[in-house]
């Protein structure tokens, strides 16, 4: 599983949350992570995925889960910051 995430774009915590929204094996959130990367709406939904599951982790009153992925969220903005429409 190393293999793949030294492999991929994101990190541990992105692939993850991908994973956690879409319910779907590590493995194939990867897969998944590296087609999303490739346009700028695929950017937008990787963006929504990690809101939407600290809205989640927010409403069910897990504050950690909410700060980790707070934390990946700030990474995702600076390493694939939203793309800007002109």
């Amino acid at each position: 599983m190393q293999d793949l995430i030294d492999y991929c774009d994101l990190d541990r915590g992105e692939i993850e949350a991908i994973a956690e929204h879409e319910h779907l094996p590590m493995a194939i959130a990867a897969e998944l992570s590296e087609m999303l990367l490739c346009t700028p709406d695929g950017v937008c939904q990787l963006h929504a995925m990690i809101i939407e599951n600290m809205q989640h982790a927010l409403e069910a009153g897990q504050n950690q889960r909410v700060l980790d992925l707070m934390q990946t969220y700030e990474h995702l903005q600076r390493t694939h910051p939203l793309p800007t429409r002109h």
